[in-house]
């Protein structure tokens, strides 16, 4: 049975920059999966599968299709039971929640401020009109003045990352002596920032950037088939 992966990519088809897709890209790598890649950009998505979905990722696994990456890691789950679980149980799944809704509400909108003209300049014409109507409205600013304090931001995001800088002092990973999927939801947000924009958010002497080196190198070093912007 064949797996697709719809993810998401700018003018250079190599270089997808989703957060979600890349928790799904280790997601299907950490069950031994293999699947084919379909990086598109973002006016082109209401057009695969019948506008199944509105976002990518978009998983095709023979005739199951299944949007979002936090149902595509559950579905991967039940649907493979023998190959390495995601969450190791229900616990490890009520965790990854909860570290999903830390990164979203205060890692992901921090690489909005710092990235987002770096994330235009990667699409091509039509995109680029696309997303700036599309972020202006969401955003409620242009993308200029929503970027103005990029540098402050890029001071100040170290400290964002001290509650898993604490616990990775007592261990390798989120998940413990190995990653889980509440690794690879932190992961796509900075990868999201590395290939977007390439700029160093860790703080000197990180724990969490020798985490970050140690996800890029995970599944035969999957994060570096992109390198930084």
């Amino acid at each position: 049975m064949s797996i697709t992966l719809y993810t998401l990519c700018g003018r250079d088809i190599s270089r997808p920059f989703s957060p979600h897709c890349w928790k799904t890209v280790l997601s299907l790598a950490h069950k031994g999966l293999d699947f084919e890649e379909r990086p598109l950009a973002f006016t082109a998505i209401p057009g695969i599968e019948n506008g199944f979905s509105k976002t990518v990722p978009v998983l095709r696994d023979g005739d199951r299709l299944v949007k979002d990456s936090f149902e595509i890691a559950v579905y991967l789950d039940e649907a493979y039971p023998d190959q390495p679980s995601l969450f190791n149980g229900e616990g490890g799944k009520a965790l990854s929640r909860f570290v999903e809704s830390w990164s979203q509400t205060q890692l992901h909108p921090a690489i909005v401020r710092i990235a987002l003209l770096d994330i235009h300049d990667m699409l091509d014409d039509q995109d680029q009109a696309y997303f700036r109507e599309s972020r202006t409205k969401a955003l409620g600013a242009a993308l200029e003045e929503v970027i103005a304090e990029r540098e402050a931001e890029i001071a100040a995001f170290p400290a964002r990352l001290e509650p898993i800088r604490k616990m990775l002092g007592r261990q390798p990973f989120l998940g413990g002596e190995g990653p889980l999927f509440a690794d690879y939801i932190v992961f796509g947000a900075l990868q999201w920032s590395r290939v977007a924009s390439g700029v160093d958010l860790f703080a000197a002497k990180d724990p969490v950037r020798d985490w970050f080196e140690r996800c890029l190198d995970l599944h035969g070093a999957k994060g570096r088939s992109v390198t930084a912007a």
